[in-house]
């Protein structure tokens, strides 16, 4: 298959470059369900404003992974939410309901490297513990590729929509990514 077009960036296989992503996810990469590619950046322009930038993909070609903790009687669950950069995810509302907490918000970075085995700006869906849920927008779901997190700030991967809906724990949300205000 053809590596993709995004912005300055050289695509190249996944499966063939595994040194270039994160632990969790160079191990998950072989099992997914269609093709895969990773692309080498600068660490310090992981974060989706700088990357959109500085290599020229459009915000709405990209993907921000955020983990929940989500709490109902003293019992904490972790979640990843995969949006569209040009929304934000219903973490109080969809999100909090659909895991059944009484209490949702953003784990704190300590929590959301240690139990991802990712770098801070990296964590993606690919490769995260099989006891998470993994709830996409249908946006993403509906994208042809989409550019998100490959567990590291060093690098991004490119995938199909269809691939990360179906990523192990995977659910479809409609209405999971929100208009920026």
């Amino acid at each position: 298959m053809t590596a993709p077009q995004l912005g300055s960036l050289t695509w190249l296989p996944a499966h063939e470059h595994l040194d270039l992503l994160g632990g969790p996810v160079a191990a998950a990469v072989p099992g997914l369900a269609g093709p895969v590619w990773v692309a080498a950046i600068d660490d310090d322009a992981a974060d989706t404003a700088a990357f959109t930038d500085v290599y020229g993909v459009p915000a709405a070609a990209s993907a921000n992974c955020v983990v929940v903790a989500a709490r109902r009687a003293g019992e904490t669950t972790l979640a990843a939410c995969l949006v569209l950069a040009t929304t934000r995810a219903d973490v109080n509302g969809l999100v909090r309901r659909h895991l059944g907490a009484r209490k949702a918000s953003f784990a704190p970075q300590d929590v959301a490297v240690a139990e991802s085995g990712m770098a801070y700006g990296g964590i993606t869906p690919v490769g995260l513990p099989s006891s998470w849920p993994v709830l996409v927008d249908a946006a993403v779901a509906a994208s042809e590729l989409v550019v998100i997190g490959s567990g590291t700030r060093g690098s991004k991967l490119a995938v199909p929509g269809a691939v990360l809906a179906a990523l192990p724990g995977a659910e479809v949300l409609e209405g999971l990514g929100q208009p920026l205000d």
